[in-house]
């Protein structure tokens, strides 16, 4: 538990300090426990309700003579989070919900017994405070505290108040510190100072809350990425407060158009929707091996041709595949099908549902990311080959392009004119001189990954060569449509072409959101489908499916109306819309190797 021989020696001096506070408490008529470690706190107000209260209906601030006037009682909990103590007088900062207040202590206004429970009191601890707002000689709103309650002692030290817990890995794995402590705020200078002058605390400016367009999201968080920083991780606490606004937004934007949420199975028989490989478990009862969920698609499918014509699940899914700053094995989906729709259908829609999201959660469709200023408001459509030949390498050598032309359209009708195109493009790259090498390299690597993971596969070759030149320019909102076959088994055929799909995915930052499509509703090409995925699997491919889901075929065989489906990444969206770098900033207790035990430093 102790991580060093000094934390042990912090632990078992705060635990005889539990033990005089336990004695204070029976002093008072309290049992030992409900003097150490009370099970409620009768609280009038939070932080965030007191704030306001320091402020006249035109937005100025109440001057101490207006608060001593209306002489507000309140009585709030929290935890502390800056201490001083001097003589017989101490301010302190309480810190609920996100917000903080200062807090001023007396010996002559709350006695002796409640004053030495103030000097046995170290950052973290947690406490009740009942008395009346006040304002210092420095302009800070405070409570006069003319009763103090203690509620649960910090055991173990916090981080350093300057800094915040700063380690990347140390904030996922503690992630219970890393909320309390990265509020934005840990850069801030100065901590409270004592009696007789008031102490010089930077103001925390008053949050109103119905600035903000979800009350529950603080105004100044409304207008900046809530986890970028130049200086830490920012406010961490409100890039979880933004993702639980976007599902709300999301609810409230499908419920409004006639939508039903519902739930599907998280352990399947056979895994389905998507090409990726399970995790697998047991069922003992039924003794069954089973596969958790890889996507919710073929269940709510099922639902569209039982009659529910337009549904969706927010829903949890489980790949067994890499972990980056953009993938985790355990995420989070919006998924939904609507009925005699298409995909162009859902082009439309899920623009709507972008921009409404935004300014539902933001207040605004301008967002930052990595750096960039992305407008939610302004969208681009290109097909995958439009894309792939607006996206065609830009480096040149003597005048040319270093890959050469960009192709046509035609290069990618038939697989000899796809090859033919790859082979002028490596006969080009070869050819170039007076170009760095890192820039021959990585358009070299471009071209080779056609090779490697398109295999015999026409379609593939376009899809690998797509996600290898265009994906990464895809920052401002682009949709990019019409996909070929090979990649889609689940996919609508185009009735002009074949060997392409009506399918989109949408792309913001660098990276894919959301994808969509016309749902295959005929029952013989589905099963054709299905068991050309088997082959594939027979060939290698682990996230091609590994056997046939005829119960999916047989409810194809009753009928399913003309649908169109999407399904949207939560997490990744919500990278988009706070500034967030990795998914594991937006996923509250990401799943990390377990740490190596090591030896009890000194």
């Amino acid at each position: 538990m102790y991580e060093s021989q000094f934390e042990e020696k912090l632990y078992n001096e705060r635990r005889e300090k539990l033990r005089q506070i336990g004695e204070l408490g029976q002093k008072a008529g309290l049992s030992y426990a409900e003097a150490t470690y009370p099970n409620h706190y009768r609280a009038t107000h939070t932080v965030a309700e007191l704030l306001p209260l320091g402020k006249n209906a035109d937005g100025t601030e109440k001057t101490a003579e207006e608060l001593a006037a209306e002489h507000i009682e309140v009585s709030l909990a929290g935890r502390i989070m800056q201490h001083r103590l001097q003589g017989k007088a101490g301010f302190a900062q309480v810190q609920q919900g996100g917000e903080r207040i200062q807090i001023y202590v007396r010996k002559d206004d709350v006695g002796e017994d409640a004053f030495a429970l103030y000097k046995l009191l170290d950052l973290g601890d947690h406490i009740g405070v009942k008395g009346y707002l006040m304002r210092t000689r420095t302009g800070e709103l405070t409570v006069h505290a003319q009763a103090l309650t203690f509620l649960a002692k910090a055991m173990l030290a916090l981080p350093d108040k300057f800094h915040g817990l700063g380690d990347t890995e140390l904030r996922y794995r503690q992630r219970y510190v890393d909320l309390f402590v990265n509020t934005g705020r840990n850069q801030e200078s100065g901590s409270a100072k004592a009696a007789p002058q008031p102490p010089v605390i930077p103001p925390i400016a008053p949050v109103i809350l119905s600035e903000a367009k979800d009350p529950r999201i603080s105004p100044e968080a409304a207008t900046t990425p809530a986890n970028v920083s130049d200086q830490g991780p920012g406010n961490v606490r409100e890039v979880f407060v933004k993702r639980a606004a976007i599902l709300r937004a999301m609810r409230r934007f499908f419920d409004e158009r006639g939508y039903l949420e519902v739930e599907t199975p998280m352990m399947h028989t056979v895994a389905g929707g998507a090409a990726a490989k399970p995790f697998t478990t047991h069922h003992n009862a039924l003794d069954l091996d089973l596969k958790l969920r890889i996507a919710p698609e073929l269940y709510l499918k099922r639902l569209v041709v039982g009659g529910m014509d337009r549904v969706y699940e927010i829903n949890r899914n489980f790949r067994n595949e890499g972990i980056s700053t953009q993938h985790n094995p355990e995420f989070t989906m919006l998924e939904f099908y609507q009925a005699y729709s298409n995909y162009h259908d859902l082009m439309d829609l899920t623009g709507e549902l972008v921009k409404y999201v935004a300014m539902e959660v933001n207040g605004s469709l301008t967002t930052e990311f990595n750096g960039v200023a992305i407008d939610l408001g302004k969208w681009q459509k290109l097909s995958m080959r439009e894309a792939i030949i607006k996206f065609w390498p830009a480096e040149r050598f003597d005048g040319r392009l270093i890959a050469g032309d960009p192709p046509s359209i035609e290069d990618f009708a038939t697989h000899e004119a796809f090859d033919s195109m790859i082979e002028r493009a490596f006969a080009s790259i070869r050819s170039a001189q007076n170009v760095p090498t890192s820039v021959l390299n990585n358009v070299l690597y471009q071209f080779e990954q056609v090779l490697y993971q398109g295999g015999d596969s026409l379609g593939r070759s376009i899809a690998t060569l797509f996600e290898q030149l265009a994906e990464e320019h895809l920052v401002q909102p682009t949709i990019i449509y019409d996909f070929p076959l090979a990649v889609s088994p689940l996919s609508k055929v185009k009735p002009d072409e074949p060997d392409w799909v009506e399918r989109f995915e949408f792309y913001i930052g660098g990276f894919e959101v959301g994808n969509a499509f016309s749902e295959l509703n005929d029952p013989d090409d589905q099963r054709a489908r299905f068991e050309a995925q088997i082959e594939e699997r027979k060939r290698g491919d682990e996230e091609a499916m590994a056997e046939v889901d005829y119960d999916y075929v047989r409810a194809l065989g009753y009928g399913l109306p003309p649908t169109a489906g999407e399904g949207i990444g939560i997490d990744r969206l919500t990278m988009i819309l706070t500034g967030s770098k990795s998914i594991r900033d937006v996923i509250l207790f990401p799943l990390l190797r377990p740490q190596a035990k090591a030896p009890a430093a000194e």
